[in-house]
């Protein structure tokens, strides 16, 4: 799995951290950091989504400092779905139920342990398109293709 990671400024620390683990993790083929000093967040957030939307990554791990601002941005590219989440339950639910390709964490909300335990869920979690959430995740893609 390609995974691309990306932070501002405010969230350095934990994505950091979480880069470190999943450089070691067998899971993960390779880790791209899309982070530089001066890169808001909505700049990581568009460069992030479209690296996942264009297949150049599988997924992508974004952190600013509540996760809701990268999930704001990178929801704004064309066929990314970035869902932010700070508890085990949403982790996976964003993939299996919504195939949320993106995963947004706040470094003010969520300590690095506990942010690497939803990494963990996240990495193995799939969507099943043949399930209950498969006709409206098409829903969503159908509405934008309609511009």
């Amino acid at each position: 799995m390609r995974i691309v990671v990306g932070a501002p400024g405010n969230g350095t620390i934990l994505k950091d951290a979480l880069k470190e683990r999943l450089e070691a993790d067998g899971r993960v083929d390779a880790v791209v950091d899309l982070s530089a000093p001066e890169i808001t967040y909505p700049q990581v957030s568009f460069a992030a989504a479209r690296e996942v939307v264009e297949g150049r990554a599988d997924r992508a791990i974004l952190i600013c400092g509540t996760g809701v601002g990268t999930a704001i941005a990178a929801n704004k590219v064309a066929g990314a779905r970035a869902a932010t989440a700070h508890d085990l339950l949403t982790a996976r639910g964003a993939v299996e139920n919504y195939d949320a390709q993106i995963l947004c964490m706040g470094q003010n909300v969520i300590a690095a342990p506990a942010a690497w335990a939803l990494v963990d869920v996240w990495l193995d979690a799939r969507h099943d398109p043949s399930g209950f959430y498969g006709p409206k995740v098409e829903e969503i893609r159908a509405f934008e293709r309609e511009g």
